[in-house]
């Protein structure tokens, strides 16, 4: 990547949450979203991620002209504070019709609700100037696996996409994998498996992906390759860059915050694949933790950003002469004290 190359960054609205857990109710009240908006230009992003209920609050309650009307009204907003839309999601997990996945679900008229509502997210899409959907498959999967036929949910998951694509023609599926969470086991749980699944669409092209760091964790495997796979088929379209602690339940924590040096490979691969370079944004899928006061409520958020740009400049200022090297002698024990005193400012 150029020295000179500046990223543009964004964030979701439900990166500034209310601490609810699992375990526990909200511990700081609601904001608005033209609050998170004024958040966002604040702290110097350059795009929002969307949720379609987060463009359309209510989104089910609605007509097809009223979620136009109400799309095309957040685009004049946007476009007033000069603020792109980075993506849009629709946000099937929380539908009780998809309590056993949307366009998996056993029950026919539920995998017709899901498909649906995702017409709907790309025409708001469309409306609010970005070609990416982005698909979380949260809920394609199975809690006891005797419940589905896993080649029928493949099926399943290509007739869903062949009909999205050819909904709108310019519309690009960015697949966002993990391997669990919220169900015990997911049907697409890595890049390879949203690599491969596109290929059985209509339009392989416009089949991509998005890799979020703490779900690449999660799957036992690095980011950075993750990031490098992707990028070899140039299908990394989007990115929720976070952090994670072991093999547990998503964390989402600040990027960096927890290993460090996997943050600082995850830059590496950015820069050398030239991410950002066809317009893409980095994005912070992370989200303050449950303790944090509301004076500090967006600290994670700039935390992120400040440690990608540091990382951005320990990756250019890396000696790649002495780091080949060490390669061609295979002295992967001074390779290894090369990184960690870099890391460290020596």
């Amino acid at each position: 990547m150029p020295k000179d190359f500046t990223y543009r960054f964004c964030f979701g609205p439900w990166n500034i949450s209310e601490g609810q857990d699992p375990y526990g109710p909200p511990v700081r009240p609601p904001a608005t979203f033209d609050w998170k908006l004024g958040q966002l230009k604040r702290l110097g992003f350059d795009a929002m991620m969307f949720h379609d209920d987060d463009a359309v609050p209510d989104i089910d309650k609605k007509s097809e002209r009223q979620i136009r009307t109400e799309a095309k009204e957040l685009r004049k907003r946007l476009d007033g504070e000069g603020i792109a839309a980075e993506m849009v999601a629709p946000r099937l997990w929380f539908a009780p019709q998809t309590m056993d996945g949307g366009y998996t679900s056993n029950d026919p008229k539920h995998r017709r609700y899901s498909l649906e509502r995702s017409l709907r997210s790309i025409d708001i899409a469309k409306i609010l100037g970005t070609d990416i959907l982005v698909l979380w498959l949260a809920r394609e999967g199975t809690y006891i696996r005797e419940s589905k036929n896993g080649r029928r949910s493949v099926d399943l998951l290509v007739e869903a996409f062949d009909a999205m694509l050819a909904h709108d023609k310019k519309v690009r599926l960015a697949i966002e994998p993990k391997p669990n969470e919220p169900m015990d086991h997911a049907y697409l749980p890595t890049i390879g498996h949203a690599l491969a699944i596109a290929q059985l669409t209509r339009d392989p092209d416009r089949v991509g992906c998005l890799i979020e760091s703490a779900h690449a964790i999660l799957a036992g495997l690095d980011p950075a390759d993750e990031i490098d796979f992707a990028m070899a088929f140039g299908k990394l379209w989007s990115l929720h860059l976070n952090d994670q602690n072991g093999l547990k339940f998503d964390q989402d924590k600040p990027f960096g915050s927890n290993n460090l040096r996997v943050a600082f490979n995850q830059v590496r691969a950015l820069e050398r694949n030239g991410y950002g370079k066809n317009g893409e944004f980095v994005c912070f899928d992370v989200h303050p933790f449950r303790t944090t006061k509301v004076e500090h409520w967006v600290a994670h958020l700039d935390n992120s950003r400040r440690t990608f740009l540091r990382l951005v400049e320990k990756a250019r200022a890396f000696d790649e002469k002495r780091l080949r090297q060490l390669i061609a002698d295979r002295d992967y024990q001074a390779l290894d004290q090369m990184v960690i005193e870099h890391l460290l400012g020596r």
